[in-house]
Order: C-alpha cells, then structure tokens, then sequence
C-alpha cells in the first residue's frame, strides 16, 4: 500500500539508500527521469507539439534534465529552460547537463517565448519551502497561463512539502508524479488542489531503505478486494450481516431511505430501518428491499420512548448506523446517547447522531463498542476540534486518539484514523458535493461492519468505494448533474469489478 511521507522522513529514506546501501544516485535519477519519460508519452499521444521541462538547480531539476535527454533521443522536440544559475546545479544535476550536452542538447534560459504542448515542472521537489519569487513566479505564472497540460515531478512547484501551503503562487499541475511515496502536501488543501491526478513513481529504492514509517497510507482498490471475497455457494443471508439503521424525521425521509439503500447495495442480508412512526408510511412505501419499522416519535423525530425497542433489537445486531435525517431535539440526543451506551456491536454516529455528542462528549467515556464517527468540517468543530489547512491529518489523529473513536474525516482527500494507524482517500470528485452523499457513504461503511470487517479497514474501505463509486457516476452523468442515487447505481458496478 502506498505511504504519505514528511519530507524530512522521504530525505532520510534516499540518503540511506545512497549512502548506506551504495545505491548511485545517478541511477535513481535516471529512473526517475524515465518515469517522468512514461507520463509524457502518453500525454504526447493526444498532445502532438513542443514540450518544456521548466528545471531547477537542484536534484529535482536534474531529473528533467535527464529526461529531456532520453526524449530528445526518441525524437520528440524538446526544450530544457534552466531556472537560476548553472553553476549552483547540483552534483548530480550537472552531471546529467553533462550527459545532454553529449547528446547535442543543452539548457536554455527561461524567456517567455514558445507554445508548449506539454510542460514538465521540475523547479523544485520535496526541499521546497517559503514562497515562490523572481523567476520562479514568473515561471509558474506563465506555466498557469499556457495552456499545456502541465505534469509535475514530485509535487508542484511553489507547495510546501510538509504543509500543502501556498504563499504566493504555485503550478497548477494536471498530473504529478510522484516518487516512491506520496509527500504530506500532496494530500493537504491546498497542495491537494495544485497537484491534480497524483502517480507513484518506484524508482529503485530498497525495502531495506524505507527507515521511516508514513505518517498515512493511501486506499486502494486492493484494499477494498480484500472487503469482498468472493461469496460461498452455500451461504445465506445470515451470513452477510444484519444491520440497524436508526434515521429519518419529518422532512429527511430521503437521508434514512439513501443510507438504507447504499447499505444493501454494499452487500448486506438484512437491514433493518428504524424511523419515526410519522414518517413510517413514506420510507415503507420507498423501500421493498429493507425491513422498515415504526419508532415512537414527537415532533416528527425518534422519541425517548423508543429506546426499549430499539435496545431489543440491537441485541441481535451485527452493527448500526445512527444519525441520518434524525433531527436535533433533547429527545434525539437521549436516543442517540441511549445507543451508543448499550450498544454491544459497532456503530456509526453520521449526521445528527454527531451533533448529538456536542458538548456531550463526556457520554464516549462510558462506551465500550468500537465507534466511528464520520463528520464534515463543520461537524467536527461542533466537537471542539476546529481543523487547520496544514493540520488537518495531524489534528484528526490527535481527536481520534483523544476520544477512542475511530474517525471518518470526510471531505477532499478523507482521512480515516483511529490515532495510531491512518488512511488517506483519494477517489471522489466534486460532483458528489451534495446533499444525500454522506448517508451513502455511512450506508455503505454500516454494511461492511455489519460483514464483521475490523471498523479501520471498514471505514478505509468504504472511502474509497463511496468515492470510487462518485468518480464512476461522474464519468457517465457529469460532475454538475450527478445525485446521490447515482452513486448506489455506480456502486453495484465497482463491488462486481472487485469480486
């Protein structure tokens, strides 16, 4: 599974491999400036026309210079522009100038003129920091402004590594690519948004040089394989989990029927969907597939009176979902507290099931089931955790880790955490910023609990095939036009490419 590393940590790991293990440093630049080689061909095939490596003094430069090199040979027309002075190129940067020019290439300085097709952004890797200027700016700036599709090496010029800051400007890259791992700011707003399409790019570092654990690692469409073997031939309902579902009120009657929906569609036997009685007639008439119920309800919302049913039937229980379309009410927050106290099976707070925890968080103390919570921003500062740009993977560890829950941080680039072990998604597009998408997601993280998957995998798992499911959707309808039922019809189409 892929890592997200700090850059101090990405230094150590290549000046081990270099220094500890004799691995030449020529030769992972060379494999470097291949895999640069590949993201440009297949650019090339729709993009015909000149391509402009845009090369710092630094090692990051001599990986575009090296590349610029090997595309020369294979007769692409290619211009290398040198940002600084040449005689601040690193070792290893000079040496592949060296090598160009023995090719009958050469580095030419940045002016302003050319129409490129492509751009390789090679100005700065994981060493950046601080902010663009002088040349550099102008470059970025008339990079953004081009037109070309512009692929960058490691991360984009002008984002800080560690933080996903940008001071001034940063390049705006369609793809980057990438070495060996993921760096922080590739997944923090706004790096996350200047980086476009993230590659990994293995360039021969050993497994023996990885000395520094990632501080996240990325959800994989092998990760969710591993959530959908393939089903027994002799299997029955009762062996794909029976779930509780405790949503809807008055005017949300569509949150609790998408939730209970996407959990179907994710694979569970049976769901059964608790809603207030005044609601009841509707969500009955919407689902035939689920097992709806009336609730005691005031106020068009779930009453305290019902928690004597509701703890029966949680007895029998493989996992439940609380929150969607609930409502705010003295009554809900009972409802949702009553739950979360006498549950034995893992739940899901979502929605109004989080909100009923604010400035009540003193109630996790008394829970001993495994919790995951899956609050947006908003959410989440109701909980007394007001996240930062550059803080945000930090600081939903540290929630995590405080309260003993395992949280689902939803938003662009998800994180997932239980405080120790972290997951970052990064399936998903903007068509899914709409209302309803949340209640599948939770619907879908329910069902895969319910099957008895350990609740990190689950909630990694259900990141990415919510997103996964988004990004499918998207491609058929569009970003602007696509809706939440979408996604639990793009949803059956990526769980069958898995088993």
């Amino acid at each position: 599974m892929l890592g997200v590393y700090l850059p101090e940590d990405m230094k150590a790991i290549d000046e081990f491999a270099i220094v500890k293990l004799g691995v030449p440093s020529d030769v992972l630049m060379e494999t470097a400036a291949r895999a640069l080689c590949d993201e440009v061909r297949l650019a090339a095939k729709t993009r015909p026309g000149e391509i402009f490596f845009f090369c710092g003094t630094g090692n990051n430069g001599g990986d575009g210079i090296a590349a610029a090199r090997f595309l020369r040979a294979d007769g692409y027309e290619v211009r290398c522009l040198l940002l600084g002075d040449e005689e601040k190129l690193s070792p290893d940067a000079k040496e592949m100038t060296a090598r160009l020019r023995a090719c009958g290439g050469d580095l030419e300085q940045f002016d302003g003129s050319g129409a490129p097709a492509i751009i390789v952004d090679c100005m700065f890797g994981f060493s950046f920091r601080g902010a663009l200027g002088g040349e550099y700016l102008d470059a970025a700036k008339w990079i953004n402004a081009s037109g070309a599709y512009v692929i960058a090496c490691d991360l984009p010029s002008g984002v800080d590594p560690k933080t996903g800051a940008v001071e001034t400007d940063a390049v705006m890259a369609d793809v980057t690519l990438t070495m060996t791992g993921y760096k922080q700011g590739l997944v923090l707003a706004p790096g996350s948004e200047y980086a476009g399409r993230v590659q990994v790019a293995p360039i021969g570092i050993p497994e023996e040089a990885m000395i520094r654990r990632p501080v996240a690692s990325i959800t994989n469409r092998d990760l969710a394989k591993e959530c959908f073997p393939r089903r027994r031939r002799n299997s029955h309902k009762g062996n794909y989990g029976k779930v509780l579902l405790l949503c809807g009120s008055v005017g949300y009657t569509g949150a609790a029927a998408m939730a209970a929906k996407a959990c179907l569609r994710a694979g569970s036997g049976l769901v059964f969907l608790g809603v207030p009685e005044a609601v009841y007639p509707i969500l009955a008439a919407k689902l035939d597939e689920a097992i709806v119920f009336p609730l005691p309800d005031e106020n068009g919302m779930i009453s305290e009176k019902a928690l004597p049913g509701i703890f029966s039937r949680l007895a029998d229980m493989d996992a439940c979902l609380i929150g969607p379309g609930l409502g705010r009410s003295i009554a809900t927050e009972r409802v949702v507290h009553g739950v979360i106290r006498h549950a034995t099976c893992p739940v899901v707070l979502d929605a109004d099931g989080i909100n009923a925890l604010s400035g009540n968080m003193n109630v996790l103390h008394s829970v001993s089931t495994p919790l995951v919570l899956t609050p947006h921003d908003g959410e989440i500062a109701r909980l007394g955790c007001r996240l930062s740009a550059e803080g945000r993977l930090e600081e939903a560890k540290c929630f995590a880790a405080e309260h003993k829950v395992n949280l689902l941080l939803k938003g662009y680039r998800t994180i997932v955490t239980d405080g120790e072990q972290t997951f970052v998604n990064t399936t998903g597009n903007p068509g899914m910023a709409v209302g309803g998408s949340g209640d599948v997601l939770s619907g879908i993280l329910v069902s895969l609990l319910g099957r008895g998957i350990e609740p990190m995998r689950a909630a990694a798992c259900a990141a990415w095939l919510h997103g996964a499911a988004g990004d499918r959707a998207a491609e058929r309808l569009g970003e602007a036009s696509m809706l939440p039922t979408d996604l639990c019809d793009a949803l059956c189409e990526i769980i069958r490419e898995l088993e």
